[in-house]
């Protein structure tokens, strides 16, 4: 009798061990598969396309069309391109800059041959600054250290990513030209500023009435402390299939606050540190991967562009 007690107890023990031992090896599979889903918190992520709904939700139908990327990536390279006449960078018989503006629309600033870097065509895009009734970039433009700058260059923030090695990089968001000179290399134009130093802030006063009621339809970029970059693009006209309900709809610059938090809190990329608009309206753009996702009629001043590195650079 004592000794069937014993081997029952014994028994129980070895099922209870293995129970445990299985708990333990599910949870740190669901962990990997957890930490391999959200970009940061793979070291190797670069960029990432997703949609949302407007809590930051991943959303195959969602209206927020999303680029994650990482500056700092080995596998990434930037740049800008504005609606110029002639050849980007080029001079004339002075030696001066030429900067013969044209209109051009969103696919052209993303297709002719000032889009290419290195031979290359860009992976992703965004639209960004306006442009005047000259054609003129209205903010500061800078691409590959060579600026395209208008009137407002030292009133409106302008997005950019800066030179040097890639682990080196960063991102910044703010008025006029940076301090350092290494931050002043690839830079856009852009809108009104609605995060600053962590904090959102309510910017329709600003922007005022057709900014914030009748035009709906939004461009923007954000920074969090960990260093990472989203663009997004908020627009019923998406050529993209999309389901449209309380959650999922065109929103006014107010309400994006919960949008990049949700985006940022879901895919593990710290808090929103910067934010600001793009040219809105009529001008919001968006390409990855071969598919232009959102365009709008409107001319643009500039765009902001994303390359993979070849290899074996």
């Amino acid at each position: 009798m004592l000794k069937s007690k014993f081997i029952y107890f014994f028994k129980v023990i070895i099922i209870f061990t293995l129970c445990l031992a299985c708990q333990k090896t599910s949870q740190t599979s669901a962990t990997t598969q957890v930490s391999k889903q959200c970009i940061g918190n793979n070291t190797k992520s670069s960029i990432e396309f997703l949609k949302t709904n407007n809590q930051g939700k991943k959303d195959a139908r969602g209206i927020n069309h999303v680029i994650i990327f990482n500056p700092k990536s080995k596998e990434l390279d930037f740049k800008v391109n504005l609606g110029l006449s002639h050849q980007l960078y080029a001079k004339n018989n002075q030696g001066k800059l030429r900067q013969e503006y044209i209109p051009k629309s969103f696919h052209e600033l993303i297709t002719d041959e000032n889009a290419k870097l290195n031979g290359q065509t860009p992976i992703a895009a965004i639209n960004a600054d306006y442009i005047d009734i000259d054609h003129k970039p209205q903010g500061l433009n800078i691409s590959r250290g060579v600026e395209y700058s208008g009137a407002f260059k030292n009133k409106r923030s302008s997005f950019g990513i800066s030179a040097g090695k890639p682990e080196q990089r960063q991102a910044t968001i703010q008025v006029g030209r940076r301090k350092e000179k290494i931050l002043n290399y690839n830079l856009v134009g852009g809108n009104g500023r609605f995060y600053r130093n962590g904090k959102f802030k309510d910017i329709c006063q600003d922007l005022g009435e057709l900014a914030c009621k009748q035009a709906t339809n939004r461009s923007m970029v954000a920074i969090t402390n960990k260093g990472y970059v989203i663009l997004l693009v908020n627009d019923i006209k998406a050529n993209s299939n999309l389901e449209l309900s309380q959650l999922n709809q065109e929103l006014m610059p107010n309400m994006f606050d919960d949008v990049l938090e949700g985006i940022a809190r879901n895919n593990c990329l710290g808090k929103i540190q910067e934010g600001m608009l793009f040219d809105g309206g009529m001008s919001p753009g968006l390409y990855y991967n071969k598919k232009i996702y959102v365009e709008n009629p409107g001319q643009i001043g500039s765009v902001f562009l994303i390359y993979q590195r070849p290899l074996n650079n």
